[in-house]
């Protein structure tokens, strides 16, 4: 079956939103063999590492600032939300005005403007459980929504009856709260997109470490995409209303660094997941009853594992930036690069933020799998929609 979402021109492009180290984009270039083809990110020291791997890719800087029908299409959005207020360690705001992952609705915006083929999203665990508010899209009223006695209301625990208690009326009060992971799957859909998601552990995949994360795949309801504004998101202006400073974010020009082949070692963590592995006395010694979480993720990323802590006389032993680099599945110097000029602390805030790339590919491959799954079942003459 020929592939809705392939281009005769060339790969498929990103653009890389919240783009942090780009761990997202390292699975969607490998997944559906796709370039980046510019990128957003608001924190300096981070955008550095990303320029330094797209040394030819433009930042767009603050999402808040860009007018989106002045920047190049894309196929695939990407965004690995800003996790912070939906964090089970955050403060749990939610998705609101104000709220750091608030900007999803900049993020509609760019879905709505751009029309892509693809949107791919990633997010942290608290997006299944933390509230969130929707806007209502222009020209709708009450009288346009549910009865009130559609359903019988679900007699469910106090917490889930304050979120959702009812299930026909999940977000169509604005003002009744709804969670975050609801507003924006209501959202896309409202945007007239079929979406799919997954929730994923990196322990799933081979690595030793829980790190729980939701992965979103959506596309267009209809083959041909809609370019009528809906008017779905005004929940606090009209994004793209100031001049966003475009540029390169790279100490050396681009045209001086030749293009890595960035995912090569991706594949070969992807043909080493299933692989069964069996700690030595080596890592019994060395790791204890972490001997067999370390051997696997070793064996998978291709590489023994760093010393985990830096010692220190006047501050005693902290996190190494490199061996939580390798807990990302992330080659040896990704964030941690001195060329890259990032602090120690700065780098741990960095891969602390991020994905591994592998744990990625792995919810992609899923979600993919099931979207030509249920394209076939349509096609198919005298099989149910």
């Amino acid at each position: 079956m020929h592939n809705p979402f392939d281009r005769d021109d060339g790969p498929l492009r990103i653009g890389s939103l919240f783009s942090g180290y780009g761990g997202l984009d390292l699975a969607v270039e490998h997944v559906f063999n796709a370039e980046t083809v510019w990128f957003s990110e608001l924190n300096e020291p981070v955008a550095r590492v990303f320029a330094h791997h797209w040394p030819d890719t433009p930042n767009l800087g603050d999402i808040t600032t860009i007018d989106w029908h002045e920047v190049e299409p894309v196929d695939i959005p990407t965004g690995g939300l800003p996790c912070q207020s939906v964090s089970t360690v955050g403060k749990r705001a939610g998705l609101a005005p104000g709220a750091a992952s608030g900007l999803w609705s900049h993020m509609g915006v760019a879905i709505e403007a751009l029309q892509p083929k693809l949107v791919v999203i990633e997010n942290v665990r608290g997006l299944l459980s933390t509230p969130a508010q929707r806007s209502a899209p222009e020209g709708t009223d009450h009288e346009q929504r549910n009865p009130a006695n559609a359903t019988p209301k679900h007699d469910a625990a106090a917490t889930l009856r304050d979120l959702e208690p009812d299930p026909w009326h999940l977000g169509d009060d604005t003002a009744r709260p709804l969670r975050a992971a609801g507003a924006v799957l209501g959202d896309l859909v409202d945007l007239r997109r079929d979406t799919r998601w997954v929730g994923l552990p990196a322990s799933l995949i081979g690595a030793p470490h829980h790190r729980f994360r939701i992965f979103i795949l959506s596309h267009p309801q209809d083959p041909v995409p809609h370019p009528t504004r809906l008017g779905l998101l005004p929940r606090r202006r009209d994004p793209g209303t100031r001049a966003s400073k475009t540029g390169h974010d790279c100490a050396v020009a681009p045209d001086h660094r030749p293009r890595p082949a960035r995912t090569q070692w991706l594949a070969e963590q992807e043909r080493r997941v299933p692989d069964p592995v069996v700690a030595d006395r080596g890592h019994l010694r060395r790791w204890g009853r972490y001997a067999d979480a370390i051997a696997s993720w070793e064996h998978i990323t291709g590489r023994t594992a760093p010393a985990p802590a830096l010692l220190s006389e006047d501050a005693g032993p902290r996190p190494s930036p490199k061996f939580v680099e390798w807990l990302m599945g992330l080659p040896p110097g990704w964030v941690s690069d001195v060329r890259h000029g990032l602090t120690a602390n700065q780098q741990i805030a960095a891969l602390g933020n991020g994905v591994l790339p592998v744990q990625a590919v792995q919810a992609l491959n899923y979600l993919r799998a099931s979207h030509w799954q249920t394209l076939w079942a349509h096609r198919q003459p005298g099989m149910c929609r």
